[in-house]
């Protein structure tokens, strides 16, 4: 089964400093058919406005993933991590047991725009954690780059769910190909740009929705930027 999400359909909250498209139900939108894909629960792609941020607030049991698309975007949490995470980086926390922390944007001149990924852990009541990796556009150029692993297979960062999830840029004539068990579901994210999915043409904020096929097919991209997950079924 594959299933096209357009960009546009998605949720939508502007709360003057931010603005937010959910690709899944989150806060004040809800929508019954739209409530996850596989352990995946959450993407939300924010525009956070200059100097301006989530205050501090509580997580618990769920792997978050930040994926900074341009400015930077400044964590602190109750654990003593306070870092910044630029394009590139990709930061993991495991809520666990119970975590406070804040996100803001840094910069006096400039939004920051990211998305925040919410995955469901296979375990629950652990230790909270923090990991942030750096991947390069050559780590990511023509190829689907493993980011986040429950293994921490490639140099990923560690997540305690049964997910993968891979980043690739394509332009031109780069293609690749991933297998997935059919057993398994698989959500690709078109970030920026265009690109060809399973035979579907995506463009920024788009999505395909893959149930029981055997591989995501990546080709004719047009300065894209994609996230692919492999999810728990």
């Amino acid at each position: 089964m594959k299933t096209v999400r357009r960009s546009a359909d998605r949720g939508h909250a502007d709360h003057g400093w931010l603005k937010s498209q959910h690709s899944f139900s989150f806060a004040d939108y809800l929508d019954p058919k739209w409530m996850g894909w596989g352990n995946l629960r959450v993407i939300n792609e924010d525009r956070v406005a200059p100097g301006m941020g989530f205050g501090t607030h509580a997580h618990r049991d769920m792997e978050i993933v930040s994926y900074v698309l341009s400015g930077e975007l400044a964590h602190k949490d109750s654990i003593g991590n306070g870092k910044t995470i630029p394009p590139g980086d990709v930061q993991r926390m495991s809520a666990g047991s119970g975590i406070r922390h804040s996100e803001y944007n840094p910069a006096s001149d400039r939004p920051t725009h990211f998305l925040q990924i919410w995955i469901e852990p296979d375990v629950r009541g652990i230790a909270p954690g923090y990991e942030q990796k750096t991947f390069g556009e050559a780590d990511k150029r023509g190829r689907l780059r493993l980011v986040a692993a429950p293994d921490g297979a490639q140099g990923a960062v560690t997540i305690h769910a049964d997910a993968r999830l891979y980043a690739g840029l394509f332009d031109g004539h780069e293609h690749s190909r991933l297998d997935i068990d059919p057993a398994r579901k698989a959500y690709v994210h078109l970030v920026r740009g265009a690109l060809t999915v399973n035979g579907e043409r995506l463009a920024a904020g788009d999505a395909v929705l893959l149930d029981g096929e055997p591989s995501v097919e990546i080709e004719s991209g047009s300065d894209a930027e994609v996230l692919v997950f492999d999810l728990k079924g």
